[in-house]
Order: C-alpha cells, then sequence, then structure tokens
C-alpha cells in the first residue's frame, strides 16, 4: 500500500505509528480506518502506510508495522517522529497478552516516545471470552506505564468498526494537546484557524 495525496494543501500532517504482536488486526484495522471497509489481509511483511483525513483541520499518516518477532527489532527504527501511538492487543488471545505486554513496555521506555500519547486497541471484541477495557488497562498496566502522557484503552472490533471512531476521536485530541506541550503550538494555532 503506497501514500495518497490528500485533497487540502493547508492540512497538517502527523505521524501515528501502529504496533502490536503480529495477527492483532492492525492492517484490518487500517482499511477500516480509511476505507469502512473489511479487506481479506495477511500477515504485513515490512509496513503500510496510509492517510487518514480527520476533518479537523490535519491528516493522519498510519503506520502499520508488521509485528512478527523479526519486525518487532525494528519497531524502534519507527519511533523518532511519532505524534501518536495506537497499540493493537488481541483481546480474545489471553495467551499472548503477556508476550504484547512485554513487547509494549518495550516501545515505551523508548527516548523517542517519552511522553507521547497512546490508545490501546482493545480489538477482537466481538469474539467470545474477549478482555475488556478495563482488563486490558490492569494486565498491560497501563497507569503504571503511562503515567507520563495521555492514555486511553478503546474496545474495539476491526470488522465491525465498532470503537473506531472514538478511537480516532480520542487520538486527535491527544495528538494536538501533545503538540501543543513539545513546543509546536504554531503548527496547532494555524489547524485551528482553518
Amino acid at each position: 500500500m503506497g501514500l495518497q495525496s490528500t485533497k487540502h494543501s493547508k492540512a497538517k500532517q502527523v505521524n501515528i505509528l501502529m504496533l502490536g504482536l503480529d495477527f492483532a488486526g492492525k492492517s484490518t484495522l487500517l482499511y477500516k480506518f480509511k476505507c469502512d471497509d473489511v479487506f481479506l489481509t495477511s500477515p504485513t511483511i515490512g509496513f503500510n502506510v496510509d492517510m487518514i483525513e480527520t476533518g479537523t483541520g490535519f491528516t493522519l499518516t498510519l503506520w502499520d508495522v508488521g509485528g512478527q518477532q523479526k519486525m518487532r527489532q525494528a519497531w524502534c527504527n519507527f519511533l523518532e517522529n511519532a505524534d501518536g501511538l495506537l497499540y493493537v492487543v488481541d483481546s480474545s488471545d489471553k495467551r499472548r497478552l503477556e508476550e504484547s505486554k512485554k513487547e509494549f513496555e518495550l516501545i515505551l521506555k523508548n527516548e523517542f516516545i517519552k511522553s507521547v500519547p497512546v490508545i490501546v486497541l482493545a480489538n477482537k471484541q466481538d469474539l467470545p471470552g474477549a478482555l475488556n477495557a478495563e482488563e486490558v488497562t490492569r494486565r498491560l498496566k497501563m497507569k503504571k506505564y503511562c503515567s507520563d502522557r495521555n492514555w486511553y484503552v478503546q474496545p474495539c472490533c476491526a470488522v465491525t468498526g465498532e470503537g473506531l471512531s472514538e478511537a480516532l476521536q480520542r487520538l486527535t485530541t491527544f495528538v494536538k494537546q501533545y503538540g501543543r506541550s513539545k513546543g509546536t503550538s504554531t503548527i496547532f494555532k494555524e489547524i485551528e484557524a482553518l
């Protein structure tokens, strides 16, 4: 998947990194965000990039990076310019939740992502036995590891789209606040003036 040009040249671009273990549903989420449709996907080798107009004066450039073991070693290469992190967990796969938590902790320790806002997408809520947002929050120790940033756990389903508009709304709010706090308030004043 390649980059698409945006319609509004005045829109400011922010980089959103979407990470999570393989089979968490990242690519399905990306297509649902972009096209509001479900596509048959296979595990991402490398990364997918797409742009989403939010209607609020800026464009989210979503980086969906593969979650296989070999790709996770390269995640640090994508962190430097991130304005937000979408971390996707398969909330129905309790076996791999501990592995997902360890990877999440490693990401949050990286200096490049310090204070970057985080939305955890507790995906696959449509499957039997899926953990709810409170349980995902507890198991990922969100209060401990994200005390230095804005964060939220959003239950969702990539197939139905449930919870996705709420996640984008919250992410947009957090990214605006983050932009102001890191000294780029002039960019966001321009956005708000549009």
